[in-house]
């Protein structure tokens, strides 16, 4: 169950970078992503960007148990 996360991060490190490359920490960029993807029409809702935030997120609530 656990080897799913690494076949799960293809490029370790890009959604950080992104993150601090926008000023924000990790955390914060992934609810804004989010949150902007909402606004969108349903067919574009599959971009790289929102998937590395949905998995920044899952990775962020299994680091805290």
């Amino acid at each position: 169950m656990a080897n799913w996360i690494s076949s799960a991060i293809k490029h370790p490190g890009a959604f950080k970078a992104k993150a601090k490359k926008a000023g924000e920490s990790t955390s914060a960029y992934a609810s804004e992503v989010i949150a902007k993807s909402k606004k969108k029409p349903e067919g574009e809702k599959g971009s790289t960007l929102l998937r590395q935030a949905l998995l920044a997120k899952t990775l962020s609530k299994m680091r805290r148990k």
